[in-house]
Formats: structure tokens, sequence, C-alpha cells
């Protein structure tokens, strides 16, 4: 992002990016629910927002750093890796601070928008 974004949506911009690289890496873990030997990847999205608001950190350097495989909590005999209760969970709630981001941002740019009318 460049630096008018950043001092225009601050952290948010980069936030709702993250989020939703995150949903859709959860909805590929779900779609290969069934593929044998498939790993289940999630990002660590703490870690991600502090690299990729970190300087000269950008939210595809940031996805790398913060990858990792997901650490089942019962092995599959076919080693997939995927527990569809724990993705949807975790789909959902990602789900939830995306939405939530996005009023934000929305609201942040309605403020700009009224300011720059005079309103």
């Amino acid at each position: 992002m460049s630096s008018v974004e950043d001092s225009l949506f601050g952290i948010h911009g980069k936030a709702l990016a993250l989020r939703s690289q995150r949903l859709e890496l959860i909805a590929s873990n779900i779609a290969n629910a069934s593929t044998p030997g498939y790993k289940a990847r999630d990002i660590d999205f703490d870690k991600a927002l502090a690299s990729a608001t970190s300087q000269q950190g950008s939210v595809a350097g940031a996805l790398e750093t913060a990858m990792g495989y997901r650490t089942p909590l019962q092995a599959n005999p076919d080693g997939n890796t995927v527990e569809i209760s724990t993705e949807q969970t975790l789909f959902a709630e990602n789900a939830v601070k995306y939405r939530t981001t996005l009023s934000f941002l929305e609201g942040r740019l309605n403020t700009i928008t009224r300011a720059l009318r005079g309103e």
C-alpha cells in the first residue's frame, strides 16, 4: 500500500487483505477435506499483520512468513489433516472479523467523503 492509503486507512486496509487471503485458504482446506494426503494450512493472523505493518512490509511478504500447516487433533489414516469442524469454525470467525474490518473502513470512507463535501 502507498503511504497515502496507510495514512487514510491505517492498519485496517492490510488487515482486510490478510483476512481475505485467510478466508480463501480456509475455503481451500474445506474443499480438500476428502483429498488423501492434503495438509491443512493456515495463517497466523497476528504475526502476518505485524509483518505487513512493519516498515517496508507487504501483505504478500507477510503471508509467506506467517503461513504454516495445521496440526490435527486426530490423525486421519489417509494423511489428510483437514478437520471440517475446526475449519468451519475458523471460517465463520474470520468472516465475522472480515466484515467488522470492512464496516470500519466503510465508515472511514464515509467520513472522508463527507469532509471533502464540506458537510
